[in-house]
C-alpha cells in the first residue's frame, strides 16, 4: 500500500523540487524526514525511485504554511535532500526555492491575490530570515509570463522581487563569524562570511588555479577538491559551526577578477560539487564580501560607488546581479539586499510513499 501526499513540482530560480503544505506532512521531524527521503528517492545517486533530480540543485524540497506570527504571512522550511546519502539538511537557506513560495501559496489557495501585484512577508524557518516577496498577479491570478531572464534558466518569465530583511549571521553567530574580514586558515588567506549563506572565499590564484576553469574541470580536479575540503573543515571550526564533515555548509568559493564586465568571478562548491550557477544567498554573501574593504574579495572586485550598489557576480553559466544598500554613516554595513528571480509551476499531483514508513 502507498500513501498519497499532495504536492506541486515547482522551479524556484535555478533550483527545482516538490513543494508541500506543512499540514500534509508528518509533524514529527524524524518521520517527516523519512517521508521526504522516500519521496525524493534517496539514498540513491540517480534517485530513480523518487521525484528527486539526482543533483543538489534538483534534490530540494519546500514546505509552506500560513503563519500565526504577527507581521508574517507565510512560513517556509527549505529541505536539502542529499541524493546518494540518507541525509536531510534543514540548516541552510535557499533563496532560489524561496522564489516559489508565494506562487505555491497562491496556487494552493493558502493566500489570495492582492491585485495586479501581491507582496507577502515570508519567514524562512531554517534561519529565522524574513523577506518581502512580490509576484505579478494580473486579474488577481498568478502569472508566469514575462520578460525577465535569469542565467541558468531558459526563456523569460514574470519577475519575482525578493527583498531580504535580515540575512546577516543566518547560520553563524554574525556576519563575520571569526570576528575578522580576513583570516589565514590552513595556510590560505580567506574571508569567512555569512550574509544569508555561510561561505568561505579564497582567491583562485592562491590555490594555483585561474578561477575561470569549467565546472567539469573543477569537478575532476581531485587535488583541488581535497585541498578545499581540508580548508572547509578547519574553517567550519573557526566559524563556530563545529564538525562540518556531514554538513552541506559552509559553501566554498574560488574568486577571481571579473571576466565578462561584472564585479567578480566565482566558482562555488556546494560543498563538494562545483555549482554550474550560483545560489541566491551565496550571491548576496559574495557581493557583501566585495564591499568589505579588508576581505579577500575587495581588492580584486569592481565595486560601484554610492549608497545603493548593484554588483554583478559572475558564475560559470552567466551572472547574478545583487542590489545592496549600505548604511550612509557606515558604508560597510549592509541594510538591505534585493534581487530578481523567476519561478514556475511545473506539475500538480500527489507523491506516492510507501505506508510502511509510517509504521
Amino acid at each position: 500500500m502507498q500513501k498519497a501526499i499532495p504536492a506541486l513540482l515547482m522551479r524556484g530560480g535555478t533550483s527545482k523540487g516538490p513543494f508541500f503544505n506543512a499540514a500534509d506532512l508528518p509533524s514529527d521531524t524524524v518521520l517527516r524526514d523519512q517521508v521526504l527521503l522516500a519521496a525524493m528517492g534517496s539514498p540513491d545517486r540517480r534517485q530513480i525511485d523518487g521525484v528527486g533530480g539526482a543533483h543538489p540543485l534538483t534534490s530540494k524540497v519546500g514546505v509552506v504554511s500560513l503563519s500565526q506570527r504577527e507581521g508574517i504571512d507565510l512560513e517556509f522550511l527549505f529541505v536539502q535532500v542529499v541524493p546518494d546519502k540518507p541525509l536531510v539538511d534543514t540548516t541552510p537557506n535557499c533563496g532560489n526555492m524561496l522564489a516559489a513560495v508565494v506562487p505555491f501559496a497562491l496556487e494552493t489557495g493558502l493566500v489570495q491575490p492582492q491585485g495586479e501585484e501581491t507582496t507577502l512577508r515570508v519567514l524562512t524557518l531554517n534561519t529565522d530570515m524574513s523577506a518581502d516577496i512580490t509576484v505579478k498577479t494580473p486579474n488577481n491570478q498568478i502569472t508566469y509570463q514575462g520578460k525577465t531572464a535569469i542565467d541558468g534558466v531558459p526563456g523569460n518569465s514574470a519577475p519575482i522581487t525578493i527583498n531580504f530583511l535580515d540575512t546577516a549571521g543566518s547560520v553563524c553567530s554574525s556576519l563575520l563569524p571569526t570576528g575578522h574580514e580576513k583570516d589565514v586558515i590552513d595556510g590560505l588567506e580567506v574571508t569567512c562570511i555569512d550574509n544569508g549563506m555561510p561561505m568561505v572565499l579564497v582567491r583562485a590564484e592562491d590555490v594555483n588555479r585561474t578561477g575561470y576553469e569549467s565546472v567539469e574541470q573543477l569537478n575532476q580536479d581531485t587535488e583541488l577538491k581535497t585541498r578545499i575540503e581540508s580548508l572547509r573543515l578547519k574553517a567550519g571550526l573557526a566559524m563556530g559551526l563545529g564538525d562540518v564533515s556531514q554538513k552541506t555548509y559552509p559553501k566554498m568559493c574560488l574568486i577571481s577578477k571579473a571576466k565578462q564586465g561584472g564585479s567578480l568571478s566565482t566558482r562555488c562548491f556546494i560543498p563538494h560539487v562545483c555549482h554550474e550557477a550560483l545560489g541566491v544567498l551565496a550571491a548576496v554573501t559574495v557581493a557583501t564580501a566585495c564591499v568589505l574593504t579588508h576581505s579577500v574579495a575587495h581588492n580584486i572586485a569592481t565595486v560601484p560607488s554610492g549608497q545603493i550598489k548593484q554588483l554583478s557576480i559572475e558564475h560559470p553559466t552567466g551572472e547574478f546581479t545583487v542590489e545592496l544598500e549600505v548604511d550612509e554613516k557606515d558604508p560597510q554595513k549592509i541594510i538591505r539586499a534585493a534581487l530578481l528571480r523567476t519561478a514556475r509551476l511545473i506539475m500538480r499531483g500527489e507523491v506516492m510513499v510507501s505506508e510502511s514508513i509510517w509504521k
